[in-house]
């Protein structure tokens, strides 16, 4: 809603049709894992994981579509990033879900994500490299969630990547 306002107020925000379509697969999308997660009810931990992995994916996606976080938008180095979230879904769907193998799905991710970034330093795109890197302090963040998730459910911890 608020870049429809935005682009009445002024002619710095053009969204078109395809932007608020993205805008709202991306936002159900979100809102979709942290309510599946809210209904399995396996904890506070978990849960927090959840959201926390799933505002990252929205956060990581959104800037990359909006401006590109290698270069421009177009610069086909930004698929890199479409790798990392891949990694994290795939984990996600090979460890059913389960807290220890989100653990480790997510730490896989952050390695993922810390690849990109010095991708990004090797090719010359510093500023690039350290936004991408910041997207790995929440990715480590989410994979301790879930662990601590595993632990309070009394599943083994998977083990330290």
């Amino acid at each position: 809603m608020l870049p429809l306002v935005a682009m009445q107020a002024g002619d710095d925000v053009d969204w078109g049709p395809g932007d608020f379509l993205a805008a709202a697969v991306l936002l159900a999308a979100a809102c979709g894992a942290i309510d599946l997660a809210l209904r399995s009810t396996r904890g506070p931990c978990y849960l927090a994981g959840v959201a926390l992995a799933a505002g990252t994916a929205l956060a990581l996606v959104w800037s990359n579509l909006a401006v590109g976080l290698i270069g421009s938008e177009d610069d086909p180095a930004n698929l890199l990033f479409a790798a990392v979230l891949a990694i994290g879904l795939l984990g996600a769907v090979v460890a059913r879900f389960d807290p220890p193998g989100m653990a480790r799905a997510l730490a896989l991710t952050a390695g993922a994500q810390a690849l990109v970034a010095v991708f990004a330093l090797a090719s010359g795109a510093g500023g690039a490299s350290a936004l991408a890197a910041a997207f790995v302090v929440p990715w480590l963040a989410a994979a301790a969630l879930f662990r601590r998730a595993a632990a309070a459910s009394g599943t083994p911890p998977a083990p330290a990547a």
